[in-house]
């Protein structure tokens, strides 16, 4: 019997979706993905950190500085205020003293301001105009010159002139610098004002630009899991296919090797049977017809040689596939199987038998068999058990059948891998069975098969018919 062939067309067109490419396809996708996603993080951090600087540079470099250099304006303004009551106690002329008196308290006063102003134009560096910085240092310059303008009128006994010139002069100068300070600590205010309305810009341009990073970064998560969650549904419905495909080939593959079987059982049983069979009758008569005793003695050897060829094909014919499945059922096949093995194996097998029989149907029967017959033969050829036990379980719905040993057990359970095995799950699930493997506290193995008292074929049976 050969396999159906599979057309071309249809393996080209499944070529294309294979789990290969599909698995590529999921790959690929979440490599692009996770490129996505590390990039907007590395991008996000970069624009996160490069704000908190320019936020640290304009908190130190504005706000900062504004507040010394207001500081050192508010000194300076102090100083000019200082100097406005010295030139009020020159003009009220309470005290009798020459205007030349007064000469210390503004020198010192004169120190004091040309410090400040030193210390403030340091600070006000970056934020002033160079006019600005040269008008006031100008108008501090022409003070403090017509200043000592005046004490040179008083040392020269002119004190009338000199009052009336600090009067003229230099009230108006130092009201000029008083103004020209007012104003540029406004000009101080309003710059710490834009720098708060900077921060606070930055602050909410990063708020933002989070909200925006942090939905871009949930859309390329959800976008991602999409995409693998289309993929794993692809991969799942292929793989759910080829286990079919898989799950069909095997039950192909079983179909025509218990057909195959039972054909060479049945011409071993019936052809070769037969014919070994009328050669022992013919030497049977060819020796009664004899009367030569070297003769009769030759043909016995040759009968015994024949009956003993024709035990071993009925023998093999029975291994291949026991005649009595077909005609007294499974429970009498492994009834004639298990004591066989026995025989054959030196193994001791305890077979048991419990609950009220039914009749297994003649192709779920067949399974079973094979299922026990390969159990046996794992404990025969690989447990080194020298004893099993064989159960057959008739429940209301389920034949349950029990195969155990002592042996060195399978070593991965379920997971055991072997074409026997293999083969012992396709038939389980051609008849719709549960078939497990596990391991006893006692060690060894044991195999438990639940068959259905209906079993997948029976009721394919019934659905054809």
């Amino acid at each position: 019997m050969t396999s159906p062939a599979v057309p071309q067309d249809a393996a080209a067109q499944d070529e294309p979706s294979s789990p290969g490419r599909q698995l590529h396809r999921a790959t690929a996708g979440l490599l692009v993905g996770l490129f996505i996603t590390l990039a907007a993080v590395v991008g996000y951090s970069l624009y996160v950190t490069r704000q908190i600087a320019g936020l640290r540079e304009l908190q130190s470099s504005i706000s900062e500085r504004n507040r010394k250099d207001s500081l050192q304006l508010l000194r300076i303004q102090n100083n000019l205020n200082e100097i406005a009551i010295g030139m009020r106690d020159m003009l009220d002329n309470v005290e009798p003293y020459p205007l030349t008196a007064f000469e210390p308290q503004f020198q010192r006063m004169r120190a004091d301001l040309d410090d400040a102003i030193a210390r403030e134009q340091e600070l006000a560096m970056a934020a002033r105009t160079p006019e600005q910085r040269q008008y006031l240092q100008n108008s501090v310059s022409q003070f403090w010159n017509a200043l000592d303008r005046i004490f040179e009128l008083a040392r020269a006994g002119r004190e009338d002139e000199a009052r009336v010139q600090i009067r003229l002069s230099l009230q108006s100068r130092q009201a000029a610098l008083s103004t020209a300070v007012a104003r540029l600590l406004v000009e101080n205010n309003e710059s710490e004002q834009q720098a708060a309305a900077q921060v606070r810009a930055i602050y909410d341009r990063v708020q933002r630009q989070a909200y925006i990073f942090l939905f871009a970064t949930l859309a390329a998560i959800v976008l991602t899991s999409v995409l693998l969650i289309r993929s794993n549904r692809e991969l799942f419905r292929r793989l759910a296919t080829l286990s079919e495909q898989r799950s069909d080939l095997a039950q192909k593959l079983i179909s025509t090797q218990e057909s195959t079987l039972s054909y060479v059982s049945r011409e071993l049983h019936d052809e070769f049977g037969q014919i070994l069979t009328a050669i022992g009758a013919m030497l049977t008569r060819a020796a009664r017809r004899s009367q030569d005793a070297e003769l009769n003695e030759g043909l016995k050897e040759i009968r015994d040689v024949a009956q003993s060829a024709l035990d071993k094909v009925r023998t093999l014919s029975q291994a291949l596939h026991p005649v009595m499945l077909d005609e007294s059922g499974l429970e009498q096949s492994l009834d004639w199987y298990i004591p066989t093995v026995e025989r054959q194996t030196g193994i001791t097998i305890s077979y048991e038998k419990s609950g009220t029989r039914f009749e297994v149907s003649r192709s779920a029967g067949v399974h079973v068999y094979r299922v026990v017959q390969e159990a046996l033969n794992n404990v025969k050829r690989h447990s080194g058990a020298q004893r099993a036990w064989v159960r057959l379980r008739f429940g209301e719905d389920t034949l349950e059948v029990e195969i155990e040993d002592r042996g060195r057990g399978l070593g991965g359970g379920n997971g055991a891998r072997g074409i026997g095995l293999v083969g012992m799950r396709e038939r389980a699930r051609l008849i719709g069975a549960e078939l497990t493997f596990t391991r006893p506290t006692e060690g060894g193995t044991l195999v438990r098969l639940r068959v259905p008292r209906r079993t997948k074929l029976e009721s394919s049976a019934l659905v054809d018919g």
